[in-house]
């Protein structure tokens, strides 16, 4: 009987060194199909060389990274036709149109009717309206839309989305919360880097603490809230925000 794999990525004592900074020091954690794993961590704790290696474009120095049933080492070719990644800005060629990005990109891809491809991106991402429009007329929050469209031309399994809605007004970074909501409720495993604790607290469905190269704590929401110590009870019992259970989580992890 075949066994049916359930776990999109699973990471097995990463590590990586860069001129005698070790980065990563033994990265561990899988993740559901499906669902949506955050990668939480301070300025320089590994997020974006984690990312990095679990998309093949950069070789880690010891331990395994199994990406959609493939191993980012031995098997990087077959690793990229499964994924995609959205970096912190936006990819776009900001001479072309809206429209004509999503076509130039489909044909990039071999697939058919590259025209048909990007009338139904536009109209999934609501930018039918600026499909004529120069990518470079794009308000920051349209630039990321269409740059998400483009990178599941395709239909990737595994979207990496780095820091995706960095630099973006409230109101664009709800839109983006949205499309990768509707993302991981279609079937779409999503990784995502943020420095914004709120959008972890708002989207993902597992979150994973990385420190100094390593990963300090990994759950759910409620059960990262059992690391936090318990609520003074005053009139009400205040809940403890992501944010209050990250530094503390960071500051008892400096502290021994």
């Amino acid at each position: 009987m075949k066994t049916v794999q359930t776990k999109s990525i699973q990471v097995k004592g990463l590590q990586k060194t860069y001129k005698q900074l070790h980065v990563l020091k033994g990265v561990d954690f899988e993740v559901e199909k499906g669902s949506i794993f955050a990668l939480l961590g301070s300025n320089g704790a590994g997020k974006t060389t984690t990312v990095k290696i679990l998309t093949t474009l950069l070789k880690p120095d010891s331990g395994t990274a199994i990406v959609g049933g493939f191993d980012v080492a031995s098997k990087p070719d077959h690793v990229r036709q499964s994924i995609s990644l959205t970096g912190q800005f936006a990819a776009v060629d900001e001479i072309l149109t809206g429209w004509e990005n999503l076509v130039m990109l489909a044909k990039l891809r071999h697939l058919k009717n590259p025209r048909q491809v990007a009338d139904d991106m536009l109209k999934r991402f609501g930018l039918t309206d600026a499909a004529d429009r120069k990518a470079s007329t794009y308000s920051g929050g349209m630039r990321r839309r269409l740059d998400i469209a483009l990178s599941l031309v395709g239909n990737p399994q595994i979207v990496f989305l780095d820091e995706p809605t960095t630099g973006l007004d409230p109101e664009a970074r709800i839109e983006v919360w949205k499309i990768v909501k509707e993302l991981a409720s279609g079937g779409t495993t999503v990784f995502l880097t943020t420095q914004y604790l709120e959008e972890a607290e708002q989207l993902a469905d597992r979150i994973a603490i990385l420190h100094e190269g390593r990963i300090i704590a990994n759950g759910t929401l409620s059960e990262l809230k059992k690391l936090f110590p318990s609520a003074k009870v005053e009139y009400v019992e205040k809940q403890p925000t992501l944010e209050e259970i990250f530094l503390a989580i960071i500051g008892k992890k400096e502290a021994m």
